[in-house]
């Protein structure tokens, strides 16, 4: 009777289990309509906030090529990625393209100090309250959008990049 009752639970268990691991594949593979900022669609706008409190909108960075750049300071692939960003916006923003670099949720102090220790120069906006993570449906970051002069959406990178992969990809939005 007891092995019976044991069996019963750990059949329960795997069949919960079963449908939770469906229900999420479900909710973020196959469910299309999510919001998610895609290639060949618009770049939604916003306005965020600097470092030093200047209100930019992604609007005026019509007529440039835009690497938007989705990232935090507690996260290695970002820390990677950043001093190849910084390397490849001196070469290219006299040619045309700009990075903004959108830090989610985190204060504004520990971001100036992780800009301050990189020596970073381009911008880098402030989205603590995560609305425009959430406009983009940025899941994991770092997340880069290649936005061309046009404000279409090129191409969405949902993978740490080397600093080749940033030299490639500016020069595609290269207007």
């Amino acid at each position: 009777m007891a092995k019976k009752r044991r069996l019963i639970v750990r059949v329960g268990i795997l069949i919960g289990f079963a449908a939770m691991v469906i229900y999420v594949l479900y909710s973020n593979i196959f469910n299309n309509d999510n919001g998610m900022v895609s290639r060949g669609d618009q770049a939604p706008d916003f306005q965020l906030q600097t470092l030093d409190g200047k209100t930019v909108r992604l609007s005026d960075y019509r007529g440039q090529g835009v690497f938007l750049n989705f990232w935090a300071t507690y996260c290695p692939p970002c820390k990677e990625e950043m001093p190849y960003m910084q390397n490849q916006y001196e070469k290219f923003k006299d040619k045309g393209v700009t990075i903004l670099a959108v830090d989610v949720g985190e204060p504004k102090l520990t971001v100036e100090k992780f800009v301050k220790r990189y020596g970073l120069t381009f911008p880098i906006l402030l989205d603590e309250k995560e609305e425009v993570i959430d406009l983009y449906g940025v899941g994991p970051i770092p997340v880069t959008f290649l936005i061309d002069k046009n404000g279409k959406v090129v191409d969405r990178i949902t993978a740490s990049l080397t600093e080749e992969d940033i030299k490639k990809y500016m020069t595609q939005i290269m207007p």
